[in-house]
């Protein structure tokens, strides 16, 4: 009879103390590539167009399928008209600003479950509700209403199912609803924008109450804001250390406690150009080569309002270094695409579909931008020295409007140098420029003028 070796359990857990290093060496498994009959791209291709449209917009799909690797999917698709017809205008512009896709993204998560869930996992008695976790984090109830046949009609919190099992996969079921389901954080975000105490134009204020003893107002106090809401300063009082000679006050209330968050709203208005995309130039002028975005907050923090004329980067980088490396001339260029006033696209074409021709004072003392109808939107300057109206509303909060603009206009030369400055200004426009890769066309101008002082050899970026 064979004797066992007295090193055979050494031998053993020799092995098995290896096997874990030898696995953890082999690769990883692939990740499985989607199922051509898998939920997502049945949603995709169904009649549910707007919701398939709106999963696209949010950046959702790798998400999506991400979440199919690990579990199987229940998808509440609203109808078309919910979404297309019947969802509040404002509401749905609010979901679709670049600024707002977080927003986006928890109202489609809010609409799909981790789930499989089929007719027969709703509760059968009014009396009782159940629970599912959605992909938003947020819990969705389930629930059934008697109605007058004996049946009981099955609701996804306050909305109505009106069409179950209306596409069925492997890994997922689409049920129809009657319309769009509103998580309340994104309720709130949304009310938060359109809270007058924090963007609105004017801020409300209370009747003047009389003292009935003497029949009179009361007095106001010194510091006390005047009751039909007018600045006491301009504008450009307002920005400048000392009074200037502007006539016209800013539109637009302030209030004695500031109220605004300016800081935070031109935050927000820089970051929206930065997702926008095409208007980097503009946002680096603001934040890093001046302080003009510092500037903005004060005044919006003060209850100014402002519209913005940005350039896009192929307009500027058509400007030359000389345009640039004049002292302020960044300052000067940015003071004359700020507009005192609170305008949007529409109200910018309806005036000059109106009038013809409109003229806005800007943030550049003296000097105003004409605005007119040409090809069926708004153009502002005249001649080489204009720009279109190229993408409308970038950034709208009622506090600051963003307009997008293909051109960076200039203030109109005075009289006497108009013919001896329009030759060297058009042959400059139309000298070809070229940038290096994303240098940048303000890092160019600084170390050219660094060059000049003679002082280039000790900044390495202008050694690239």
């Amino acid at each position: 009879m064979p004797t066992s070796s007295p090193h055979l359990p050494l031998l053993l857990l020799l092995l098995l103390s290896t096997a874990a290093p030898i696995r953890a060496t082999l690769p990883e498994k692939p990740a499985l590539p989607i199922s051509s009959n898998s939920i997502l791209i049945a949603l995709l291709e169904s009649h549910y167009t707007e919701l398939s449209e709106l999963v696209e917009k949010a950046l959702l799909l790798h998400t999506l399928e991400a979440a199919l690797t690990r579990h199987n999917l229940t998808i509440f698709a609203p109808k078309n008209d919910a979404l297309e017809l019947h969802l509040d205008p404002e509401f749905k512009r609010f979901l679709l600003e670049p600024g707002n896709i977080k927003s986006l993204q928890t109202l489609i998560l809010h609409h799909i479950l981790p789930v499989k869930l089929s007719h027969g996992n709703w509760p059968g008695n009014p009396t009782r509700s159940s629970r599912q976790a959605a992909l938003s984090n947020d819990h969705l109830e389930f629930s059934c209403s008697a109605i007058s046949d004996g049946s009981c009609s099955k609701y996804v919190g306050e909305v109505k199912v009106v069409h179950f099992n209306s596409v069925v996969r492997p890994d997922g079921i689409i049920h129809g609803i009657e319309k769009v389901i509103i998580p309340k954080s994104v309720e709130r975000e949304f009310n938060n924008r359109r809270n007058l105490q924090s963007i609105s134009a004017v801020k409300p204020e209370g009747a003047p109450e009389i003292d009935p003893r003497s029949r009179k107002l009361p007095k106001r106090k010194a510091n006390e804001i005047p009751m039909d809401g007018a600045q006491k300063l301009s504008v450009y009082e307002a920005m400048a250390p000392a009074p200037s000679l502007a006539p016209a006050p800013a539109p637009g209330p302030g209030g004695p406690h500031h109220h605004f968050h300016g800081e935070k709203q031109v935050k927000d208005f820089i970051q929206t150009l930065l997702l926008y995309g095409g208007y980097n130039e503009m946002a680096d002028i603001l934040v890093n080569l001046t302080s003009l975005a510092t500037e903005m907050g004060k005044l919006i923090s003060e209850g100014y309002v402002l519209t913005v004329l940005a350039p896009n980067d192929e307009a500027m980088a058509k400007l030359t270094t000389e345009q640039l490396s004049e002292p302020g001339a960044p300052e000067q260029i940015v003071y004359y695409h700020i507009v005192p006033e609170y305008q949007t696209e529409e109200s910018m074409y309806n005036a000059v579909r109106r009038f013809g021709s409109v003229s806005y004072d800007t943030l550049s003392l003296h000097h105003k931008i004409v605005a007119k109808e040409a090809d069926g939107s708004v153009r502002f300057g005249e001649g080489e020295d204009s720009g279109y109206l190229f993408d409308p509303d970038i950034y709208t909060d009622g506090r600051i409007s963003v307009q997008g603009i293909d051109g960076v206009l200039f203030p109109p030369p005075a009289e006497g140098k108009k013919n001896e400055a329009k030759g060297p200004r058009i042959a400059d426009q139309n000298a070809k420029t070229v940038t290096r890769a994303r240098r940048g066309k303000l890092v160019e101008v600084a170390c050219w003028m660094v060059e000049v002082l003679g002082q280039d050899s000790k900044f390495t970026t202008c050694k690239e």
